[in-house]
């Protein structure tokens, strides 16, 4: 039984439909990857699984459980955490009460389980633990995505939700945030990637979905699908 599964799914924007009839699965354990132009309607995916999008058809389920009609914040309960393309870091607040407001939904049961996981998240994100005192508004923009990811684990998501995530970093520090989403993938947790770099989402995914339009027209392994010809031409920029 797939961790989650999505039948058949429509949104709308009023009276536009962006998505038109999707189906993908993601198993537990996996990193599977959405990729597509802007405006395929990867970010609208992201919308409905977290809840913050309705469906207009379709169904929702996540761990056997259907929660198409669920509210966003009870799934956050469930598991499914989404760390939002932009960032979506609290200007005025330190990093520590950025990550602090990750498990503001999904209450530690003791304070050693909280120590364990801000531990955790420090361990990976070295730099949040040196600047833990830092405003996040005067934080760099790969420090805010640092910030934005160790907040989402903060919520210990046994689905994390990640939107483009290289958005508008430098190359090296967008080398740094694969190694750690892939390092996070394989300590076991599941992981929606939303992504436009093509390269670097494909070689690190188990699997894929092509996007266009709003409809899926091509899925498979990540390294199958990073050497399709077509796939090549249309996202690497490789005839």
């Amino acid at each position: 039984m797939p961790l989650l599964e999505i039948t058949d799914m429509v949104v709308g924007y009023g009276r536009i439909e962006a998505l038109h009839g999707i189906s993908l699965t993601v198993e537990a354990g996996e990193l599977v990857t959405l990729i597509g132009a802007n405006g395929a309607g990867k970010t609208t995916t992201m919308r409905a699984v977290s809840g913050i999008r309705p469906l207009t058809r379709g169904t929702i389920k996540f761990d056997g459980q259907d929660i198409t009609k669920m509210k966003a914040h009870l799934r956050v309960l469930e598991g499914i955490v989404q760390a939002p393309e932009g960032r979506g870091v609290f200007p005025g607040m330190t990093v520590q009460e950025n990550l602090d407001m990750g498990c503001y939904t999904r209450k530690f049961a003791t304070k050693a389980e909280y120590q364990a996981t801000l531990d955790h998240v420090f361990e990976l994100f070295p730099r949040l633990a040196e600047r833990r005192s830092q405003v996040g508004g005067t934080m760099s923009g790969g420090e805010q995505q640092m910030v934005a990811i160790g907040r989402a684990l903060m919520a210990r998501p046994k689905l994390l939700l990640l939107d483009e995530p290289s958005m508008g970093l430098a190359p090296m520090i967008i080398q740094q945030i694969f190694r750690i989403v892939s390092e996070i993938n394989a300590e076991g947790t599941t992981i929606l990637l939303v992504e436009q770099n093509a390269q670097q989402a494909l070689s690190r995914s188990h699997r894929a979905y092509i996007l266009e339009t709003g409809e899926v027209i091509k899925t498979g392994g990540g390294k199958e699908l990073l050497a399709d010809p077509s796939v090549k031409e249309a996202y690497l920029g490789v005839a």
